[in-house]
């Protein structure tokens, strides 16, 4: 990367607040929630299939070539990888490492092939109801709440309909009888080829592909990416085919037309919302791979 920026600390302690104080409306409760022993079958899902943990996702970081003014900004220096220079302490570009350079290789090809095609907008959730088709009441994954149909009802929506889900992680956690109904056989194998902009799980795993990169990547992309898939996350099971009210969340009722184009209608909204993410994560993917500038630690030691 080309061009340091130095921060005034009361610049960057304002992002920093803004920062923790923005990611708390999702932290604090998971954490309050959690020290109850109490599930969310919504909002767990970020911090459990999501490996980021709440305090990472709190965590500021002002992400490469960027220099930390002030002496609040020695305290960067207990996190490994951070290192004191004349402009202020920033980021250690010898942190960028040859495994980080295949990650940030792998999101550039990943999330640059998504962005070459068309949002397609006609998988209605039906990934949700596919992965409790013929289960048990016992083997259905959240299986303390109700299924808003039935098993019957559930099971007849998810034969009625023509099944497309590219995605791998959402295809794999389908039931076996489900499997063959899926139009589409993806694979981690052919993941890139398979991605596609309109799909909920695609644009939920930007934050991911965020993290993955952290901290060489800024809090506030990581935050944005973290608020779409916490907002997409909600589409996602209230079109799914659990009852949620007792949780608040009124249902999409994909099973009718109706509830189809609505469906549709709030995808297509996610996808223009996570466009502008991609593709600052493909120019900063781009720019990491493009090499780290060079700054000598003169003053204080690199942890």
């Amino acid at each position: 990367m080309t061009g340091l920026i130095v921060l005034p600390e009361s610049v960057w302690r304002a992002r920093e607040d803004d920062h923790v104080t923005r990611m708390r409306r999702w932290t604090t409760p998971h954490q309050r929630r959690r020290s109850r022993g109490e599930k969310h079958p919504v909002l767990d899902f970020l911090f459990s299939y999501y490996s980021h943990r709440p305090g990472h996702v709190e965590r500021w970081q002002p992400g490469p070539d960027v220099a930390l003014e002030g002496p609040s900004a020695r305290r960067f220096l207990e996190r490994k990888g951070y290192l004191d220079t004349p402009d202020g302490v920033m980021l250690d570009p010898a942190g960028f490492t040859e495994g980080r350079a295949k990650t940030a290789e792998f999101v550039l090809g990943l999330l640059s092939a998504t962005a070459s095609r068309a949002p397609r907008l006609s998988c209605f959730g039906l990934h949700e109801w596919a992965m409790v088709y013929r289960e048990s009441a016992s083997e259905v994954r959240h299986s303390q709440l109700p299924l808003r149909l039935g098993s019957a009802g559930t099971d007849g929506v998810v034969e009625s309909q023509e099944i497309r889900c590219g995605h791998f992680d959402a295809f794999r956690f389908f039931t076996e009888p489900a499997r063959p109904r899926n139009t589409l056989r993806p694979e981690r194998e052919n993941q890139i080829e398979f991605e596609q902009p309109g799909c909920l799980h695609a644009n939920m795993d930007l934050f991911k592909w965020a993290y993955k990169l952290d901290p060489f990547v800024p809090a506030e992309l990581v935050g944005d990416c973290f608020e779409l898939a916490a907002d997409i996350r909600e589409l996602d099971m209230r079109a799914s085919p659990y009852d949620l009210a007792s949780f608040g969340y009124s249902p999409v009722r994909i099973e009718s037309p109706e509830g189809r184009a609505e469906y549709a209608r709030a995808q297509a909204g996610f996808a223009h919302r996570a466009a502008p993410l991609r593709e600052h994560l493909i120019a900063h993917c781009q720019r990491l791979l493009g090499g780290l500038r060079k700054v000598p630690a003169t003053r204080g030691k690199q942890l």
